[in-house]
């Protein structure tokens, strides 16, 4: 890493040779480690460093971009003289008013030293855990253990001045054998919270459950979506329809309906990128502080997230959900939560009739944007729940649903949380989902 002083001397040489309007910089920095393991042995450990200029250049409604990877006072140079000779040949954006100004930033835990120093030995021993649960039943494992630590330096010509470390840590981890696999994944900011073998014994399980797989007929059925699954639909969601270029450009399923009830009642979701039990962060990609917004209050829509480009356009600030530039999709959420109920797993099985209990979905793409329809397959772990019992393991089946309707379906909401893919999310029961093949 470079640190907080020589990262903020980069900004200011890369600010000093832009001659323009207004200008940004941003330098991101990342030391990256990944150990790959297939059939129960490690076949890939790699590491490397990576480095992102990136110069945002304004010439009055004229905005170029330029970006490098030679993090020295000649090589930002370079790139910001680049951003303005872009920005010289570019069309003039009617929309663009400015860049953000200064904001006091909050003070975020989102640096780990233990992921930061995670060595090739200790994902390796964590490995080795997983592999002799997995053998003990007869399986094998696959997967991945991964551990970050980056900086991120945002300045601008209008006193933007924001910098933070920070680190991040995954495992994601499928146990199978000839005719079954089961499925589990672990996220956070410190490697040390992982929990390596529980992991294990939690995909084993699901594994070993899920022998003699049976067909079952696509139709709708209800579902208990555990929350790799419900975590999958709620990025989706994010990145359909919770930004406010999506709102302006009517794409999303928000469109004309904010103020109104889209959801069920006992549906909260918001972004918080402040808060720990996510990969926490201060700041956006333009140096704007994170807070957390209230994007469904009880099953009604109050609002999108912005950046200072959207926010302009309709009067409004920035929320800090900027991507880095030069961005066609507009702000995002990337610190989901949604809101725990009172209800276990156990309880959600106990209580249904007939349903299907489904581990996480896999290949999900988007059907129709507005109205939120995403189509994929159960994978990893999908049984038929009868009288209240899980009775079978079924055979993966393909889903098509609308997002937004399934969350309006919601009957019973886990009391345990987890963060998986990009969202802090329980466990689910949905009267209705449909089962197309």
């Amino acid at each position: 890493m470079l640190g907080e002083e020589r990262c903020r001397e980069l900004l200011g040489a890369a600010l000093a040779a832009c001659e323009c309007d207004q200008a940004e910089v941003m330098l991101h920095l990342a030391d990256s480690a990944l150990t790959r393991f297939a059939e129960s042995s490690i076949h890939q450990n790699v590491a490397e460093h990576n480095a992102l200029v990136s110069v945002r250049a304004i010439l009055g409604k004229r905005i170029g971009c330029g970006r490098g990877n030679q993090v020295t006072k000649e090589g930002v140079q370079s790139v910001a003289r680049r951003a303005v000779e872009l920005a010289r040949v570019s069309a003039k954006d009617a929309q663009f008013l400015s860049l953000p100004g200064p904001q006091p930033l909050p003070a975020v835990e989102s640096y780990a030293d233990a992921t930061a120093s995670s060595s090739p030995e200790e994902r390796a021993e964590a490995a080795r855990s997983i592999a002799s649960v997995a053998a003990r039943a007869g399986c094998r494992a696959s997967g991945s253990i991964a551990a970050e630590s980056y900086e991120l330096a945002i300045g601008n010509s209008l006193g933007v001045e924001a910098y933070a470390p920070a680190t991040q840590a995954s495992l994601v981890l499928v146990v199978s054998d000839e005719e079954s696999s089961g499925y589990a994944e672990w996220r956070g900011v410190d490697i040390g919270e992982l929990d390596a073998e529980r992991a294990a014994r939690t995909s084993t399980e699901k594994c070993v459950q899920g022998r003699g797989a049976e067909s079952l007929e696509p139709a709708e059925h209800t579902v208990i979506l555990e929350p790799p699954a419900v975590g999958d639909m709620l990025s989706l969601l994010g990145y359909m329809g919770f930004g406010a270029q999506a709102l302006q450009e009517g794409r999303s399923f928000l469109t004309g309906r904010i103020g109104e009830r889209v959801m069920a009642d006992s549906i909260s979701i918001w972004d918080d990128a402040t808060d720990r039990r996510h990969l926490a962060f201060p700041f956006d990609f333009e140096g704007v502080p994170k807070r957390k917004v209230a994007l469904i209050e009880s099953g009604v829509a109050r609002t999108a997230v912005y950046d200072s480009y959207t926010g302009n356009r309709e009067g409004k600030p920035s929320t800090g959900h900027a991507l880095p530039a030069p961005n066609t999709h507009g702000p995002m959420p990337l610190h989901l939560f949604l809101g725990t109920g009172e209800v276990s797993l156990d309880e959600m099985i106990s209580s249904t009739d007939r349903g299907i209990l489904v581990t996480r979905f896999h290949y999900t793409n988007i059907v129709h944007e507005k109205q939120s329809i995403i189509t994929g397959m159960t994978r990893d772990g999908t049984f038929l729940v009868e009288s209240g019992k899980v009775t079978k393991p079924l055979k993966n089946l393909r889903f098509t649903e609308s997002i937004a309707e399934a969350l309006n379906e919601v009957e019973m909401v886990g009391r345990e949380g987890r963060l998986v893919e990009y969202a802090y999310v329980p466990a689910l029961k949905i009267a209705r989902f449909s089962f197309t093949s």
